[in-house]
């Protein structure tokens, strides 16, 4: 390795000249640059390392780095696992006392005698129902009524529009279908603001990346949430992006994790941020394959970026493994033999 300008090793603080020998991080956190002779392998080490195509050397700070984050995430993991079966067992708990609390029925009228408490309720019951079905007429009326005045001042209007829950995103053109995308916003899952204004996207793209996250699996939006603020530490803190690397990310609770959005350049993979749009599954999916709700909301998600026009009505759809083979942490077999036989599958 050799380098026109003079920099430290970070072990022993000498200058590295050009004409040192050298060696440098390839984990992509620091990428310093150490003396050979201060990395503490031996000459058939660092021989094999030169020779041998992606075989990377770490500097003793980056794997430590990678190191904690581990352990904060395995800690975390496990008080999520603690948290859920704490509310099984107590769930498991209310059902057995239900079905133990089943008191017996109280008289209908225990001041009067059993005929005459059978007779008043009797009565009672028939005025509340024609009570409720003269109720149901006149409001009925009155509906028709109303909307006949409406349309003589304003014509016909069609209000077709469906309760959306609160706090949530609901693509309207796919309600009746069966099929909702519903996304998650940013403030929805806690996400830290970006470190700097992230870059503009050439709108629209033609190109769509999917590929995983390689964390857990997660079937409830709460376990989702989690993921994906995990995930935004890690890019942020151990990998020193400036946000969470996806535009979106998709969970097997069928929801849309907004990462970066439709506008902003993404951190998936090098060489294509600046061109294309990356979806991101939650797990890694070497064997599993992904829900049939994730495919589903996969679609209407393309779907709604051609009709925005994020997306290039002849994009084209393809896998993070394909572009950049010998990178592992896009392997996910699973996951792209399930976009086999999609229309713009590359």
């Amino acid at each position: 390795m050799s380098s026109n300008a003079l920099e430290i090793c970070l072990k022993c603080q000498e200058i590295i000249s050009s004409t040192s020998s050298h060696i440098k991080c390839d984990s992509g956190i620091c990428e310093q640059v150490y003396h050979r002779k201060c990395t503490g392998l031996n000459e058939d080490q660092l021989r094999m390392i030169d020779t041998v195509q992606n075989l990377n050397w770490k500097c003793d700070v980056c794997v430590l780095k990678v190191q904690n984050v581990s352990k904060l995430s395995q800690c975390l993991e496990k008080c999520l696992r603690e948290h859920e079966k704490r509310l099984e067992v107590l769930e498991m708990g209310l059902q057995k006392r239900s079905k133990l609390d089943d008191p017996q029925t109280p008289p209908l009228c225990p001041f009067l005698p059993n005929t005459v408490g059978r007779k008043a309720v009797t009565i009672t019951v028939v005025f509340v129902l024609l009570t409720t079905v003269l109720g149901i007429v006149l409001a009925t009326t009155t509906n028709l009524f109303g909307k006949t005045l409406n349309q003589s001042k304003l014509g016909d209007v069609d209000d077709s529009r469906q309760n959306i829950p609160i706090n949530s995103t609901i693509d309207m053109d796919n309600i009746g279908g069966g099929l909702i995308l519903r996304f998650v916003e940013r403030q929805q899952w806690l996400a830290q603001p970006p470190q700097k204004k992230l870059p503009d996207l050439q709108l629209p793209v033609g190109l769509v990346i999917v590929l995983p996250t390689n964390t857990d699996n997660c079937t409830t939006q709460a376990a989702c949430v989690f993921r994906v603020r995990l995930r935004q530490t890690f890019d942020i803190e151990s990998l020193q992006e400036d946000d969470i690397a996806f535009n979106f990310l998709i969970g097997a609770d069928g929801n849309v994790y907004v990462g970066r959005g439709w506008d902003q350049v993404g951190a998936h993979m090098t060489g294509y941020n600046s061109r294309s749009l990356s979806l991101a599954y939650i797990g890694s999916f070497q064997t599993q394959k992904p829900s049939d709700k994730q495919l589903s909301v996969t679609h209407l998600l393309l779907q709604r970026g051609v009709k925005l026009g994020k997306i290039s009505p002849n994009y084209k759809l393809t896998a993070a493994s394909k572009l950049e083979p010998s990178l592992t942490q896009y392997k996910a077999d699973a996951l792209y033999h399930s976009f086999g036989n999609w229309s713009h599958w590359s």
